[in-house]
């Protein structure tokens, strides 16, 4: 057996394993800067009652962010809180810890915001923030990671799920879904893919959390009090792709 074939069994039998502690009342705070897909992917799985928790707040620093309507849609809390009417990074991050601190969140959920927290906003949250990034961590941290992948001719790429630490996407990864890269794949082909997969795994992620089975140390993530390998725990393509109904027979 591979240690993908390891990791993905480990995987299924961690979702089959759910005893975890109650988890009522357990509140989420979601930042976005643009459509929110994420956000939907995170708004869907309340609904059916799969997220462990409440999304009692959505917060853009971009105003016209397509996320804020999806928030309205479900009833949600829709804060715009634009980054260009403070002079300093330092000045928007002490004004966003305040909205955040109002709706008293178990949790904050980075779900493609685009904006680098200073270590004041990090350490005020740390272990209580998650963040989705399209590639598997370590590899590809920043920007441009699909166009990057693609430059080296890798075979495997994917997203995670990750604390966030003072370090840019460098904080202990809890999840990943890979993906096979084709010789037909081209920029817009992995993004859509990869989207598929962060919709897929985002929210197990956040239920982990709130469920008390995932947790933040210094040293690394752990899941039922067992520390995870440095990527976190990971879904192969084939059982990503057989959760999403995708075909198999795109060989990389």
């Amino acid at each position: 057996m591979s240690s993908t074939d390891h990791n993905s069994s480990t995987f299924n039998d961690t979702l089959n394993d759910m005893t975890a502690e109650p988890a009522t009342a357990r509140r989420i705070v979601v930042l976005i800067s643009g459509s929110g897909s994420n956000l939907q992917a995170l708004i869907d799985a309340q609904r059916h009652d799969r997220l462990g928790g409440e999304i009692v707040a959505v917060i853009s620093n971009e105003p016209d962010a397509y996320g804020l309507k999806r928030a309205l849609e479900a009833n949600i809390e829709a804060v715009a809180l634009p980054h260009r009417e403070y002079d300093s990074r330092d000045a928007y991050d002490g004004a966003l810890i305040k909205v955040i601190e109002r709706h008293e969140p178990d949790l904050i959920v980075l779900a493609g915001f685009m904006r680098i927290l200073t270590p004041r906003f990090v350490q005020r949250f740390l272990g209580r923030v998650l963040n989705i990034h399209p590639s598997l961590l370590p590899a590809y941290q920043g920007l441009n990671t699909h166009a990057r992948a693609l430059a080296e001719g890798v075979a495997l790429h994917g997203c995670s799920v990750h604390f966030v630490t003072e370090e840019l996407d460098g904080g202990p990864v809890v999840l990943q879904a890979e993906l096979s890269v084709t010789s037909e794949d081209t920029v817009e082909t992995l993004k859509e893919k990869v989207h598929a997969r962060e919709h897929l795994i985002f929210p197990i992620a956040v239920q982990w959390f709130l469920e008390g089975r995932l947790k933040y140390t210094a040293e690394s993530a752990t899941m039922d009090g067992h520390p995870l390998p440095p990527h976190g725990m990971r879904l192969s393509h084939a059982d990503a792709a057989e959760e999403l109904d995708e075909t198999l027979d795109e060989d990389a």
